[in-house]
């Protein structure tokens, strides 16, 4: 018998909680829900959710002091919904240890398609726990980890060590938006952390590489003025 995903919806406003709740259960998720921050803490540690639905803006502590507190002790992924929709709150979001963020208002389809995502790489690290991805496929890109080889349509790509680094970096974290800061501290270290500059250079030699048309790419997406997704699917 299959087990059903548990959702923990964390919402204090109760039409959206119960709209998040319905859309949820209707496509088999199993859910529990709470409009405080504090709750939400007990129940993560008590109940090991496997995704997290976190608004921001509790009644009791703030949705990015709750994402502190828990992303020491889960490893449930973490979808932050909020009508905070400007560039420096999503970079927070995500640099606290977020792994999505939605902006209200959002549609069903939207934000049962972020689930699935969710759902996705929290099943792909339980099954890889300890066993190490060797090759990264998504459309025509193809990524050898072993051989450190890159591919488009089983054509190689000659990438510089650095931009293999980066879309090597980029496709273990496929799916999530990886912040600016982060990607340069994986990169670099924190003695680069403000290049940015750098960063887009070679984010932009690689797309010219990978890409039919890098004006509108198709595999590296922008999340502007926040950083770069690699798509999963």
């Amino acid at each position: 018998m299959n087990i059903k995903p548990l959702i923990l919806i964390v919402e204090d406003d109760k039409p959206i909680q119960k709209f998040m709740k319905i859309s949820l259960e209707a496509q088999g998720y199993k859910c529990m829900e709470t409009e405080s921050g504090n709750t939400a803490i007990t129940l993560i540690f008590s109940h090991n959710p496997d995704i997290i639905v976190l608004d921001l803006g509790l009644p009791d502590i703030d949705g990015l002091d709750v994402i502190e507190k828990v992303r020491e002790f889960t490893k449930a992924k973490i979808i932050v919904v909020s009508a905070r929709g400007h560039e420096r709150e999503k970079v927070e979001v995500l640099d606290r240890g977020a792994d999505d963020y939605l902006t209200k208002p959002f549609s069903v389809a939207e934000f049962l398609a972020r689930i699935r995502v969710a759902l996705r790489h929290f099943n792909q690290n339980i099954n890889l726990q300890g066993n190490e991805l060797s090759v990264f496929v998504v459309k025509n890109l193809k990524i050898d980890f072993e051989k450190r080889r890159v591919t488009i349509l089983d054509k190689e790509i000659h990438l510089t060590p650095m931009e293999y680094k980066l879309i090597e970096l980029m496709s273990k974290h496929s799916g999530r938006v990886l912040t600016h800061r982060f990607i340069v501290d994986e990169i670099w270290g924190n003695y680069f952390e403000n290049d940015t500059h750098s960063l887009r250079v070679f984010m932009a030699n690689i797309r010219r590489k990978i890409e039919s048309d890098p004006a509108q790419p198709q595999y590296i997406l922008t999340e502007v003025g926040v950083g770069y997704r690699l798509i999963d699917e």
